[in-house]
């Protein structure tokens, strides 16, 4: 089988385009499509079905990809393996985490890493949900939970509580509340029904010394905690954020102290086979470095 061909399928049956996975090729989307054709010729059967939306696996070509998957996967870490030899940590990593947590407390420190390490070619990949590292899609994860896979290398960061915060703005508007109670009367945001976060009590809020006569009805629900934080930094209302927010923004200001929401215990993961990376090493200790240094 054809290394270029195969390397272009799998670049494709990730992307689920033509048009993206050119991009990523540096390749137009015509001559994608004919290394794809020119593939399934040669195989005898069809790996996509192709709609106008983009593009679909076939039976077939779920098992290529699967087996390709696979094979680029081991690819990529005897390259790190062999990177990894010499005397500095060097190569890729590429590391996975919230889109809040990635956004509002990880990529500002990422200089300073980089700073340190300047030959570790280090990715993100921000997304709330959770990337499959033993399948690769990662090499190491910052996940707000205990990871539940046998296979993978933990330690824990940091705990993360849940308090009630809102924008100068919004106080200054519609005042500050001095009870629990009181929140009946003022415009609460809440966690939608499709946030993927592990806390069984996201809207604690809303029943917090609420009236069960008169249920809060949020004014706003947003299924991703970043989005919460930006609607309250607007002064739409008030929300329960996790505390390090707090820490990162200087205009939000926490309201109603007594009440403590839930916790959320931070966890940097990793798989077993890269328990002696140096790459994997050096970023874990940095991060529990820069913890200790924002501790509040």
């Amino acid at each position: 089988m054809d290394w270029d061909k195969l390397r272009i399928f799998h670049t494709v049956a990730e992307a689920g385009s033509f048009t993206h996975a050119g991009e990523s090729l540096n390749l137009s989307q015509s001559a994608v499509s004919r290394q794809i054709s020119a593939l399934e010729e040669a195989l005898g059967v069809p790996l996509f079905h192709r709609h106008a939306r983009g593009l679909i696996l076939t039976e077939q070509g779920e098992l290529l990809f699967a087996t390709a998957r696979d094979v680029f996967g081991k690819l990529s870490l005897a390259e790190a393996r062999i990177m990894e030899s010499k005397d500095k940590p060097q190569g890729p990593l590429k590391v996975t985490t919230t889109v809040a947590f990635g956004t509002l407390w990880l990529t500002p420190r990422i200089r300073e890493f980089l700073d340190h390490y300047p030959d570790i070619q280090l990715t993100l990949v921000l997304d709330d949900g959770e990337l499959d590292l033993s399948m690769r899609q990662a090499d190491a994860a910052i996940r707000m939970s205990a990871p539940r896979q046998s296979d993978l290398v933990q330690r824990h960061l940091m705990t993360l509580h849940h308090r009630v915060y809102a924008a100068p703005e919004y106080l200054k508007k519609y005042g500050l509340p001095k009870t629990p109670e009181e929140l009946d009367r003022h415009h609460l945001i809440a966690f939608g029904e499709d946030t993927k976060l592990p806390v069984e009590t996201i809207n604690w809020l809303l029943h917090s010394n609420a009236d069960p006569a008169r249920p809060r009805l949020p004014v706003l629900q947003v299924n991703n905690v970043y989005g919460m934080f930006r609607a309250v930094l607007s002064g739409l209302g008030i929300a329960s954020l996790p505390d390090y927010m707090s820490r990162e923004a200087s205009n939000l200001v926490e309201i109603l102290p007594e009440l403590n929401g839930p916790t959320v215990e931070v966890y940097f993961a990793y798989p077993e086979e890269l328990r002696t990376s140096k790459r994997i090493a050096v970023f874990r200790d940095f991060l529990l470095r820069k913890v200790s240094e924002h501790k509040p």
